[in-house]
């Protein structure tokens, strides 16, 4: 089978369960190995420097995908009353506060679906954390924060609903001290590593997932966890690297016709200001331009007017410019 016309066949399955009403998501290995409390567990310290050690404090929690078409690469889980919320990602994408505010209320509406919200008694909800692993080939910091008020119309000073979304670089020489503190956080990175330098050698995915899988059970990295699910992580890998290809050829097709050309005033003019205000959080060119998911060439295009005419000139007249 073709590339094309594997990822064809991938985009037929995922619209036939659409279709359906029945959106069947599969896991990645992130979820999967989240799905153990004792992972979760594992990774939870690491993160808080905390020492827990009963897995059964662990409650894992189901998200509701409906904002997603693909791969399950999310976990969720309470602790202490610590609502958390982990999302792996191999592609930069700034809207990761966005996907974890609909995470949040999708697990606060099913948890309180027996409330009164107008009892006269203040209702207890748990403390949200939101992380997110990235291990993406392209460069990134060692550590971000995203808002989501960096993705509002109108930029204000005191925003009136906000999300803070940690994103932590977990690719070789990026966060040494907390993999070394999570062995389920290592063994997952050294598993992704291993797949890509095999895969670099030039070997078909079924070997390189092969060797991988060798590589972590004769290290005796995440062990148990290959030799009982080893089958799903080559199921799931199939599927999330065909995913992965189908989603690269998308973005380059948008790159060839020039994604700008397409969108309405409206979007340019908001397009507009979110360049404004990155501008002067000092953001470089390259950063602007995957934060807005738009080239560099098309944000460069608007950058050179704000420059000419000043960075608080108003949109709408940077927009007519343009024009």
């Amino acid at each position: 089978m073709t590339e094309k016309e594997e990822i064809e066949r991938t985009e037929s399955v995922i619209e036939a369960k659409n279709k359906g009403g029945n959106r069947e998501h599969k896991s990645d290995v992130f979820s999967m190995l989240m799905e153990d409390p004792r992972n979760a567990l594992d990774v939870y310290n690491a993160l808080n420097g905390s020492s827990y050690e009963d897995p059964a404090m662990v409650e894992i929690l189901q998200l509701d995908h409906g904002i997603s078409l693909s791969m399950r690469n999310d976990a969720a889980f309470i602790i202490d009353c610590q609502l958390n919320i982990y999302e792996h990602q191999s592609t930069y994408s700034p809207n990761m506060p966005l996907r974890c505010l609909i995470y949040f209320v999708d697990q606060i509406k099913d948890m309180l679906k027996k409330r009164d919200l107008f009892s006269r008694r203040r209702i207890q909800i748990p403390t949200p954390h939101f992380v997110v692993f990235y291990n993406g080939i392209a460069e990134r910091p060692d550590e971000e924060i995203m808002r989501l008020s960096d993705a509002f119309s109108n930029e204000t000073d005191v925003p009136e609903l906000e999300v803070v979304c940690r994103v932590l670089n977990v690719n070789p020489s990026h966060q040494d001290e907390l993999k070394k503190k999570s062995p389920t956080l290592y063994g997952y990175v050294f598993f992704v590593e291993k797949m890509r330098e095999y895969q670099a050698k030039g070997e078909e995915l079924d070997d390189a997932l092969t060797h991988a899988m060798e590589d972590c059970v004769s290290e005796h990295i995440l062990e148990d966890f290959f030799k009982t699910r080893g089958d799903e992580v080559r199921k799931v890998m199939h599927f999330d690297m065909t995913w992965e290809r189908r989603e690269g050829l998308i973005r380059e097709e948008e790159r060839a016709e020039g994604r700008l050309d397409g969108l309405t005033e409206g979007n340019m003019i908001r397009l507009i200001s979110q360049v404004q205000r990155k501008l002067k959080r000092g953001k470089t060119l390259s950063e602007i331009a995957d934060e807005v998911e738009e080239t560099e060439e098309a944000v460069r295009s608007i950058v050179e007017v704000i420059q000419a005419k000043g960075v608080d000139c108003p949109a709408e007249e940077i927009f007519a410019h343009l024009k």
